[in-house]
């Protein structure tokens, strides 16, 4: 029996990253990812059912981190909550945010790839479908902290989604910019000033 060439996957992903990455999904063209490859495309099929396969492929990283994040909060007990930690949760630290500056800086072209070269893929409305989930998260929390009488604000979903909009934008652009990390670490430091979570939602003050 044959013994797989393990060599191939990790130069069929870096080809395909790098060919996404130029052309985007929709442009991009199978035969090229192969050529620099080294590989004919019948080992691609071997591996991935198709272009979009692939895609997926590559970015499987930075979707799982994000998902991860987004899963935490949305599956997290607020009831469970004291009023202490309700105000922790509230305010944005640094702190808090730079481990996720940290995973998509190291996976940063993976994030590009995700956020602005999706189209064509089952990754197109992947900022969109995040944002909404995220909301929902978020209007969920707002909600306990409203029936316990320490929000006074009266913040709707579609506030939230239209602020979490805003903040994932945020997240987004530094890595379109090619920002470095040092550059990437000020802006977080930036956001956590500007994002007033507490003030938000008028969380009364301890």
């Amino acid at each position: 029996m044959a013994t797989p060439d393990k060599s191939i996957d990790p130069r069929l992903l870096a080809a395909a990253e790098d060919e996404f990455m130029r052309q985007g999904f929709l442009k991009a063209e199978l035969k090229n990812i192969c050529n620099t490859a080294g590989i004919t495309t019948g080992a691609v099929y071997k591996r991935y059912k198709g272009k979009e396969d692939l895609f997926c492929a590559v970015v499987d990283d930075v979707v799982k981190g994000l998902t991860g994040f987004l899963a935490k909060r949305s599956l997290t007990d607020f009831t469970a909550f004291s009023d202490e930690e309700i105000y922790a949760s509230w305010v944005m630290t640094y702190e808090n945010m730079v481990p996720i500056f940290e995973l998509l800086y190291k996976h940063r072209n993976k994030f590009k790839l995700l956020i602005s070269k999706a189209a064509g893929t089952r990754y197109e409305n992947f900022s969109h479908d995040f944002v909404t989930a995220m909301s929902k998260a978020y209007k969920t929390f707002y909600i306990e902290v409203r029936d316990r009488g320490l929000a006074r604000a009266d913040v709707t979903e579609v506030e939230f989604h239209i602020l979490i909009s805003s903040f994932w934008t945020s997240i987004c652009e530094p890595f379109i910019h090619d920002m470095t990390l040092e550059e990437i670490e000020e802006h977080c430091r930036v956001m956590c000033r500007f994002y007033r979570w507490d003030d938000a939602i008028m969380l009364k003050k301890k």
